[in-house]
């Protein structure tokens, strides 16, 4: 299979190397010369035989929306787009209409696994036509984990279906995160315990609380038991804020995932002792930017 790629970043570039891996031949854009194969969105479709299949890795909202439409002047009707990135549901329907004009093919996928994708695989949660997704199978098969049935799944024919998902598993994690942080923090704080650090690896086995999340807590808080360099302060990205939106729309209780989201909020007020095991775990598995104390 032939792909184009645009977006090399922390996930894109990793995603190339997964499929060149697997055999596919995969030409990725940038506008960072150093890592691009091609110097313009214009050679890297003349570079892909037809029909072509170009996957979109780039920062939701106007700059997948701008590359979208410019995709649109280049393909052919036959060819297919793929919005890997972490756009809004809602964009994936005006999206799939504004290419449908020409006759070409949309599929929208939620990308999960962050910088440890090119190890582990990663998670795709995509929605679209059958006929669209057999186009871009073959790369599914190879970002996805190995050796599992699991971790790709078509979440639906309508556009957004997959974004969807991808927003409320991002959401699950706010609050998952959020726990941990607040237990992280009463434990940290009473003299009664030791050894914090261990008292969270210890829960990585057996418990009904074990996760790679948790796995990944335990290696910041090695490093740094207190989480002392850094500050109580947490992005949020998008997901989280639509996910609570949608919960309004359809009148979903959702206490648990909108106080994680406010608890983010908060932290941009104050340094927020719970804030830094959320900054370290977002560092673990996105290499997400932290704060450090000056």
């Amino acid at each position: 299979m032939h792909i184009g790629l645009i977006g090399l970043g922390k996930m894109g570039g990793n995603m190339r190397t997964r499929m060149r891996n697997a055999g596919l031949t995969v030409v990725g854009y940038s506008r960072d010369p150093q890592v691009s194969d091609v110097e313009s969105l214009e050679a890297l479709v003349e570079a892909l035989p037809s029909p072509r299949v170009v996957w979109v890795m780039i920062p939701a909202g106007d700059p997948t929306r701008s590359t979208i439409a410019a995709l649109k002047e280049l393909l052919s009707e036959g060819d297919l787009v793929v919005d890997g990135g972490n756009s809004k549901y809602t964009d994936d329907a005006v999206n799939a209409a504004s290419l449908a004009e020409k006759g070409i093919g949309f599929v929208d996928c939620g990308v999960s696994g962050g910088v440890w994708g090119l190890q582990n695989g990663y998670a795709l949660m995509y929605g679209g036509s059958d006929e669209d997704a057999a186009k871009v199978m073959p790369a599914f098969e190879a970002l996805k984990p190995p050796d599992t049935s699991d971790g790709l799944v078509h979440c639906g024919t309508t556009p957004g279906a997959g974004h969807f998902a991808k927003m409320v598993h991002n959401g699950i994690e706010y609050a998952m995160m959020q726990a941990y942080a607040e237990g992280w923090e009463l434990l940290d704080k009473v003299d009664i315990v030791d050894n914090v650090p261990e008292i969270f690896a210890s829960w990585r086995t057996g418990t009904v609380v074990r996760s790679w999340l948790l796995d990944l807590f335990v290696d910041q808080l090695r490093a740094d038991e207190h989480l002392d360099q850094l500050k109580g302060y947490a992005e949020d990205s998008g997901e989280g804020r639509w996910t609570v939106e949608a919960a309004i729309e359809n009148a979903v209780p959702m206490p648990a995932i909108s106080a994680a989201l406010f608890a983010r909020f908060v932290s941009r007020q104050e340094d927020d002792v719970a804030m830094k095991a959320i900054a370290a775990m977002r560092n673990g598995f996105g290499g997400h930017a932290v704060t450090k104390r000056d």
